[in-house]
Order: structure tokens, then C-alpha cells, then sequence
């Protein structure tokens, strides 16, 4: 009875510093793509086209006419590595290289393996505008896990280039999030051709997979770098969910500290907090189920500079999180009115607002200001 009373005390405070669907900006949603089978990440192309993951295995086309107007390609990108797409497993992000302008090349994270013996990869691959060449993997998450869940995947580039990426649990053994000889529940972080940047927080520490830059997390899908520093979210369980600010060699908890509880109401933990651990910067309860995590600069919407955007599965929202100082403040609940499972947010080039809606029939929508 005490956990669900702490449940129901932080879901007041949560409501507490959120503001509900109160629009304070106008604004109106395109539809730039549709018959999309659950996309999971997109990436824009230089000349304005856009690249989408759809998680059963396709990455797709979204090409700019000679009219400017977005349109899918029929056909899916040629040379996508076989996938592993069953439960949660699948093709998940997309991320071009810092130099794709000059070398064309992107990487992608997913699912391989199989049911029994599955792990999270991460390749690089030349896109030449109709298919993949040159595929080239650069890292491989060990040891074998045998569940198809939790498998993080996000990707973003710090400022030397290195590639900072997460790796959930698994949702088998959730201490391997604490122990070092597992990729398991880390982010990690290596070179673009997969070697281990020398300054790596636990490179030199016997037992320790070197890759390893933060741990403690239980399934992170979001993660953004603003002004050199990375953010990342994560799924807790009933309960939980967390935006942190991350750090290399950080520990951020999970599972021996948590917000939430089992799907059962089961304790997972005592412990909402212990030395060592470094606490998050906002917490959700009840879950919103966070996705994707951008960072909101752009001109077309002013209120909304200087925010974190966090798309939310469970809310069928986007979370804008307004920043000051690297501290959150009042949150505003956006999208709602959509009813969608928001898998993505990503700010296009030009300020506006792109969302993936998570569905066997998902959409690529634009969020441009009213009367534009």
C-alpha cells in the first residue's frame, strides 16, 4: 500500500510542474508520409529529403521534388542488413556521418541474431541515394541475450565525433545494468570505425568492457547532445521514466534505485536514491513511456527555444521541457490532439517539428506554425 501511495504522491508533483494541453502556440500538422510500418527514427538528407527506419527492417526514401514537396519512394533502400524483427526487436535509428556531405555515409542501429541468441549492432554503411554499400559493422553488443526487449539504440555524436549510444537491459537479468563485464543496460561510446576512444571512463579498469560510458539504465531510447552535453532518457517500469543529464563513468541507478515500481506493484527497489548514484533531472509517474529526444533551437518557433522535446508512446504526446541553466522547468503537454503513439521528434533544418506516429500504419508529420 505505501509503494501506490508514493505512485499517487509523485504523480501529483508530476502534474504539479506540468502544465496540461493548454496550447500556448499555434501551429498545425502536416502530413508529409503515410503507410509506414512502425518508422522509428528519421534523419534529414542534405537538399531536404528525409531517411525513416520503419522496425520490421526498411529504411525509406522521403525524396524532395523539383516542386520542393516531400514524397515516399515506392521502393525500400536496397542493402539493409538483415534484421532481427520480432517483439521490440527491429531496425531503430538512423544517424548520418558528421562528413556525409563528403562521404555519404550513415550508421544504423538494430536487432541481430535470433530469438535465442540476439544482440544490439551498430554499422556503417555509404548511402548512394538508391542502396547501402560498403557495410561495414562497428560494434556488436555482448554477451548474447535471449529476449527480444529492451535494446535501447539510440545514437548521437559528441563533439569529437565519437558515437554515444544506449543499450537497455535486456529485461532478463536487470542487475547486468550494474555490472561491468556486460554491455547491458550502459551507454557506450566508440569511433566511428568502432575502436575505443582511449579516454573511455573505464578503458583501463580490469573486468570492465571498455565502450562502457555510463551505467545504471534500463532502457533508454532518447538521446540528445545540446552544447556539448549529452541527454538521454529512459523507460522505467510501472513508474520511473527518467531524463538525465549523462556523464561519463555515471552511474544512474537502475535497478537498484527507481521511481516506479514492477508491472506487478512488486518493490524492485527500497531505494529512490543512494550515494554514488546520480539522481535524474525529472522523473515521470505514472509512465509516459519516453521515445525519441530532440532539442528545440529553431527560428520558426521562438516560445519553444532553448526546450527539450521528448516524444511519449504511452501519452501519446510530446513532453516539451523547457532548459535553463541545464535544469528543467514547467513542462507542457503538446500533440495530444493527434491520439497517436508518438515514436520520434526531430527538428527539421528549418525549425519545424517532425513526429513518427508508432503504428502498423505510422506517419511522418510536420509541425509548422499556424497560418505559415
Amino acid at each position: 500500500m505505501k509503494y501506490l501511495l508514493a505512485l499517487l504522491l509523485a504523480a501529483l508533483a508530476m502534474a504539479m510542474s506540468t502544465q496540461t494541453a493548454a496550447q500556448t502556440v499555434a501551429y498545425r500538422v502536416e502530413t508529409v508520409a503515410t503507410g509506414l510500418v512502425h518508422p522509428w527514427s528519421l534523419a534529414f538528407l542534405p537538399g531536404g529529403g528525409l531517411l525513416v527506419t520503419e522496425r520490421p527492417g526498411r529504411l525509406r526514401l522521403i525524396e524532395s521534388g523539383a516542386d520542393g514537396r516531400l514524397k515516399l519512394r515506392a521502393e525500400p533502400v536496397a542493402g539493409v542488413p538483415p534484421v532481427l524483427a520480432v517483439g521490440q526487436a527491429g531496425l531503430f535509428d538512423v544517424l548520418l556521418d558528421p562528413d556525409f556531405a563528403t562521404n555519404q555515409r550513415l550508421m544504423l542501429s538494430f536487432a541481430h541474431g535470433t530469438r535465442e541468441a540476439n544482440h544490439l549492432r551498430v554499422v556503417s554503411a555509404r548511402f548512394d541515394g538508391q542502396r547501402l554499400q560498403d557495410l561495414r559493422p562497428v560494434f556488436t553488443s555482448k554477451p548474447a541475450k535471449s529476449d527480444t526487449q529492451h535494446f535501447g539504440g539510440r545514437m548521437a555524436w559528441l563533439p569529437d565525433r565519437s558515437l554515444l549510444f544506449g543499450m537497455g537491459d535486456g529485461n532478463l537479468e536487470r542487475t547486468d545494468a550494474q555490472r561491468l563485464h556486460t554491455h547491458l543496460g550502459k551507454f557506450l561510446r566508440i569511433q566511428r570505425d568502432g575502436s575505443v576512444p582511449a579516454d573511455n571512463p573505464l578503458v583501463r579498469r580490469d573486468g570492465a568492457l571498455p565502450e562502457i560510458y555510463s551505467t545504471g539504465h534500463r532502457n533508454p531510447q532518447g538521446v540528445v547532445v545540446v552544447n556539448g552535453v549529452p541527454y538521454a532518457h529512459e523507460h522505467g517500469s510501472r513508474g520511473g521514466d527518467e531524463l538525465n543529464r549523462l556523464a561519463p563513468g555515471a552511474n544512474f541507478g537502475w535497478p537498484i534505485t527507481t521511481g516506479g515500481v514492477d508491472y506487478t506493484y512488486a518493490r524492485i527497489s527500497p531505494y529512490r536514491s543512494l550515494p554514488g548514484v546520480t539522481p535524474p533531472l525529472a522523473e515521470w509517474t505514472p509512465s509516459i513511456a519516453p521515445a525519441g529526444l530532440a532539442w528545440y533551437d529553431g527560428a520558426l518557433f521562438p516560445a519553444w527555444r532553448g526546450s527539450l522535446l521528448v516524444a511519449a508512446l504511452a501519452e501519446k504526446s510530446v513532453r516539451r521541457v523547457p532548459m535553463t541553466n541545464g535544469m528543467p522547468g514547467p513542462q507542457e503537454v503538446l500533440f495530444q490532439e493527434l491520439g497517436e503513439r508518438l515514436r520520434d521528434v526531430r527538428v527539421g533544418p528549418d525549425g519545424a517539428v517532425y513526429l513518427l506516429t508508432d503504428s502498423p500504419q505510422g506517419r511522418v508529420l510536420r509541425v509548422v506554425p499556424a497560418g505559415s
